[in-house]
């Protein structure tokens, strides 16, 4: 086979890969968006536990609210993605009031806004 000829084939084989690979980097950031999404959905499930009894041991919602925070700040480093963003934003904000609930004594804070920024950004995630 001319030389001419492999590099025209060569070419012709990357440049079928390029959109493959392209596809494989959006689908494992995808996939890294759901993993986190629901990593942040087990957090909320522990604040909402946590909102119960904070009264009682308010540094057990804290923890919680930490470990949301933590999961947020992956995904705002790992996505480009706009509506991801947005949805990253209403749940930090959310968080932020709860914490700022908790700081000001409130024995019962209301978390269901973090619930709710939750779930939006699991919807963003998995559409």
């Amino acid at each position: 086979m001319p030389t001419s000829r492999r590099l025209a084939t060569a070419t012709a084989g990357a440049a079928l890969l390029v959109p493959f690979l392209l596809g494989c980097g959006a689908l494992e950031k995808a996939a890294d968006c759901v993993r986190t999404a629901d990593r942040i959905a087990d957090s909320v499930a522990d604040l909402q536990r946590a909102a119960d009894g904070a009264a009682e041991d308010p540094q057990q919602a804290a923890e919680a609210l930490d470990r949301i925070d933590k999961n947020v700040d992956d995904i705002q480093k790992d996505t480009g993605d706009a509506d991801v963003k947005k949805a990253v934003e209403h749940l930090d904000t959310a968080v932020g009031n709860v914490r700022a609930s908790l700081e000001k004594g409130d024995e019962v804070p209301d978390v269901s806004p973090v619930v709710d920024a939750a779930g939006e950004l699991t919807k963003v995630c998995t559409s």
